[in-house]
Order: C-alpha cells, then structure tokens, then sequence
C-alpha cells in the first residue's frame, strides 16, 4: 500500500481507458511516433529517452524535464513506454478543461517541491519565450517576463517556502489574462512543425520610413495579443498608422487606416510610460453610439501584461464620434465601459483621454491614473488570410440566392424568378 509505484493492474486499467479516448488512426500514429523516438533513443527501442523527448518537442531544459516527469510518472526513472505516452495524450489532450489545467498546473512546478511559486513560473516563462522567440528574442526577453509575472496572483500559503504560491484558482485567472501562455502551455505534446498553437507570432510590416526604435509593438507584445485571436489572423500585421510619422491627429488617424477593411489593433504608450490598447474587430466609422461585436478586448502590454476580453455584461465595446456637439457623444474613438466614462478613450486632438475600470470587458483602469496624455499612438492592420479574404470579398450568386427574404418577398408579388 505505501508503495509508491502504481500496481501494475492499476496501471493496466489507465491505458485501457486512455486508449478509449483515442480513434483507431490516432493511435495507429501514436505507435508509429513512438516507435521511431524509441528507435532513437535505446538499441531494444522499448523506450524514449528524455534527450529525445526535449529534442523531437522543442522543450529544453527545466520545463522539458518537468514534462517529461509527468508523463513517466509514478516511476520517474527516466524512460517514457508507449502506455505513458497514450494515458498522457489521453488527458493533456482528450481530457475535460479542468483535467488539463489540473495538468498545465502541475507541469509549472518546475523545480517539483509540490508547489507553484515565482521562481517556477519564472522558469516556465522563460522556457516558454526561449522556445518561441529563441535566443534573439532575449534583447526584451526579462522585462516581458516581469511583465506576465505582475499579472499573476499568488495567494496559497505555502509551508516552508519564501511567500505565497500559486493556487489552482490562481493559475486559472492567470491564463484568462495571458491565453497566449494557456495556449502553448496546453499544446507541448504537438510537434513544434505541426503549427503548434500558441507559438504563432504575426510578422509586423512596417514602412522604410519608420524606424524600429520607434515601434511599441514588439513581437512579444503581439504574440500575446495574439492568443486571443484565431490562427488565420496572425500572419502579418500592417502598420496603418504611426503618431509620430503620421502626427497626433485624428483625421491623419482615420485617412491613415481607411484603406484597411479589417480588424485593427490600436496601441498607445502615455506620458507615465504605460503601454496598452485594444483590439477593434470593426472598422473605426463615424457613430452617434457604441457599437461593435463581442471579438473586441481590451489588453495591457507594460510594465504589467494582461487581456480582457468583453464579459457579456454590455454591448458598449467599440466607439468612434466626430464633429458631434452635444456633451453626451464626445469626439473620440475608445472601448467598453459608458460615454465619458469608457475603458479606453482618445480624445478627438488625440492629446488627452481616459481609461477607467469597466464591466464591459471586466478590466481595470490601464494605467497608472485614470486620466491620460497620449505620447505614442500606433494603430495596426490585422491582414486576413487568402482563404479567410476570399470568404470576405464579393458575396456569390445573385442578390435573390443572397437575400433569401428578399426572395420569400418577390415570391410574394410573383417576381422572383424574373432574374433567371
């Protein structure tokens, strides 16, 4: 009973039910990937060796080990056999939400003292950027870090340990906050050329006329916006609009972005050197209201990292008004949050605004006061793929095929079959 190796008819009874999670294909592929990382890693290939595991899944160091500890479990001894890897895969992959969190949990105790404070979710970070990024993305690698790091709450009282540690509960409001993290974290058993979500980071295009030093937008920044996104939106993003090439101004703003049609992801550093913005799935067009959809959110780059995405408790998420006189619509573009009072708003002389705490995307004020002066102002376009363009452009067939109410209505008066 105090034996800390699992019987092995108990070990029997888990790969049968983790085979069951698996069709007849997959597993055929699960035994043929096995098969070839075995033949690699000892002369009976009865097994995969950690040097193998870390080299085929792109994972070196200590989050690598710490994977691969999971998967050998209970036995620890260094070999992962072919029913390691389906019960792994079974509940990493097939799992409910909650069994694989429960797993991406464990997985941050890092250094395996059976709890999950900062210096494990350092490590982990760290692993994490170094195997998107690699070593050239080390030039902002430690603030980026720092950045996710002050997202995260720790409130676990953890005995024997140097301050708190991170809870379950901790770690699940974390990944709302950084999905990017959640996405990678949740995805370590996908080979790394198989398009591995959470690794994708958009290519920035800029003109010769803007310098780099300039640009807020790091690739950091924007992989992790990017983990709210869908994958055929972050290939290539355009920048439409640059304050200090273009000028503070919103009619240098809307002509600079008029020619993009779709989504635009605003960024904008202020006098305090906080940087933050949104994600705007509709074009910015002249309203007397809030409008949009419920794709749009809200994120904080610097010095703390974090995205919050609409909650449902209100419409108000997008907002664009011009050459109004009244006091309750004022000149601005922002999000969320109620008129004079939103989440995120720029005045119209693009050279004041607010941010306030808002139940539209459930987020706080985004810098350090409410009230904030402009510095830098950016504005990106979010370049479809040809597939998804090609969804987008010119509607197919005639109006009557389109408008099918239309049509219901031309039946009515019997003129709908006059366009055939």
């Amino acid at each position: 009973m105090g034996n800390s190796q699992s019987p092995p008819a108990a070990a029997d009874r888990r790969y049968a039910s983790a085979t069951r999670a698996f069709t007849h294909t997959e597993l055929d592929h699960l035994k043929s990937l096995f098969a070839s990382l075995a033949a690699k890693s000892s002369n009976n290939g009865d097994h995969i060796s950690p040097s193998v595991f870390q080299e085929y899944f792109g994972l070196k160091g200590a989050l690598g080990q710490k994977l691969f500890d999971l998967i050998t479990q209970p036995r620890k001894d260094g070999r992962i056999k072919f029913e390691d890897l389906v019960i792994a895969k079974s509940v990493y992959e097939k799992g409910s939400k909650d069994e694989i969190e429960e797993f991406i949990y464990q997985l941050l105790d890092v250094n395996g003292d059976g709890v999950v404070d900062r210096s494990d979710l350092e490590s982990a970070l760290v692993a994490v950027l170094l195997s998107i990024f690699g070593t050239e993305g080390s030039e902002h690698g430690q603030e980026t870090v720092n950045a996710f790091l002050d997202a995260a709450t720790f409130s676990k009282e953890a005995n024997g340990a140097s301050g708190k540690a991170m809870s379950l509960a901790d770690f699940r409001s974390w990944s709302a906050l950084i999905p990017s993290i959640r996405k990678f974290l949740g995805s370590l058993l996908i080979p790394p050329d198989a398009g591995r979500p959470g690794s994708q980071v958009p290519e920035l295009i800029f003109g010769e006329e803007v310098n780099s030093n300039m640009i807020l937008l790091r690739k950091e920044y924007a992989w992790h916006i990017g983990g709210a996104l869908p994958q055929h939106e972050l290939e290539e993003w355009r920048l439409l609009y640059h304050s200090t090439v273009n000028g503070l101004s919103y009619n240098t703003f809307v002509s600079s972005i008029s020619n993009g049609e779709g989504p635009t992801v605003l960024v904008m550093k202020d006098k305090e050197g906080y940087i933050y913005g949104g994600y705007a799935s509709q074009p910015w067009e002249r309203h007397g209201d809030f409008y949009g959809d419920m794709k749009s959110f809200l994120f904080q780059l610097h010095p703390k990292a974090s995205l919050f995405k609409p909650t449902g408790a209100n419409t108000n998420v997008q907002w664009c008004a011009v050459n109004f006189s009244s006091e309750s619509i004022p000149n601005g573009i922002g999000f969320g949050g109620k008129v004079n009072h939103l989440g995120l708003f720029l005045s119209a002389n693009f050279d004041s605004g607010h941010t306030f705490s808002c139940t539209t995307f459930g987020s706080p004020c985004l810098s350090k006061t409410s009230r904030i002066v402009p510095e830098v102002v950016e504005c990106w376009g979010v370049v479809q793929s040809k597939g998804e363009q090609e969804k987008k452009d010119g509607p197919r067939g005639t109006v009557l095929e389109r408008f099918k109410e239309d049509r219901h209505m031309l039946n009515m008066v019997g003129i709908a079959n006059s366009s055939n």
